[in-house]
């Protein structure tokens, strides 16, 4: 029997555990199943292979990220810092 869009994969647990928990279950699932950008060559074919590990489907490379998504937002703070610090010495030189 299909579930309707609002619950969607959560529906599987009935009225069990709540609301709010059933949400979030929802969100973290909807994020790890999600076909994202692959960095390495640009095609929407990246997939998630395990916990925190990424794998392109097309180029076959493998990356590690967060744990349901690729790139965190912890992830992004630091790269944008990194790339501040470099184009700061690029100016120096």
């Amino acid at each position: 029997m299909p579930k309707t869009k609002k619950v969607g994969s959560t529906g599987r647990f009935g009225a069990r555990y709540g609301s709010t928990i059933r949400k979030r279950v929802r969100e973290i699932e909807d994020k790890s199943k999600a076909i994202y950008k692959c960095p390495v060559c640009y095609m929407r074919t990246l997939k998630r292979s395990g916990l925190g590990i990424w794998e392109c489907t097309k180029c076959g490379e493998k990356l590690t990220g967060g744990a349901w998504e690729p790139n965190t937002s912890a992830g992004r703070s630091i790269i944008r810092r990194v790339t501040r610090i470099a184009e700061g010495l690029k100016e120096e030189d």
